[in-house]
């Protein structure tokens, strides 16, 4: 009897570390989640901002690298591609760090400013 007792506990433990690593596995997931939704959101947060301007020559001057909230870098870079100064390519790039990587979300897009 306590040879069956013995072997159900080793059972019933190595179910439970089992379920212990899916719950680890679940929140370290969901934090990436929530870090790259929020990387998003201020990526397109700046994207929107700068698209609704209408004179497009004030897209011409790139503002230094803005720290948004505890680990979010926001930087941007408009240019002219075609040459004919009635649209603008923007890229908004969100940069940080977690654990030691460097990861970072791009948006890019073309504009002819009021938002189109």
């Amino acid at each position: 009897m306590l040879i069956e007792a013995l072997i159900a506990i080793a059972i019933f433990s190595i179910g439970f570390l089992a379920v212990a690593t899916m719950v680890f596995s679940t929140t370290r997931n969901n934090t990436n989640g929530n870090i790259l939704t929020q990387a998003n959101m201020l990526a397109r947060e700046k994207m929107e901002q700068l698209k609704s301007k209408t004179d497009l020559t004030e897209l011409d001057t790139v503002e230094a690298p803005e720290t948004v909230g505890d680990i979010f870098t926001r930087t941007w870079t408009a240019s002219d591609p075609l040459a004919f100064g009635t649209s603008r390519q923007i890229k908004v790039i969100v940069r940080w760090t977690r654990k030691g990587v460097n990861k970072q979300v791009v948006m890019e897009t073309i504009t002819k400013g009021k938002g189109i």
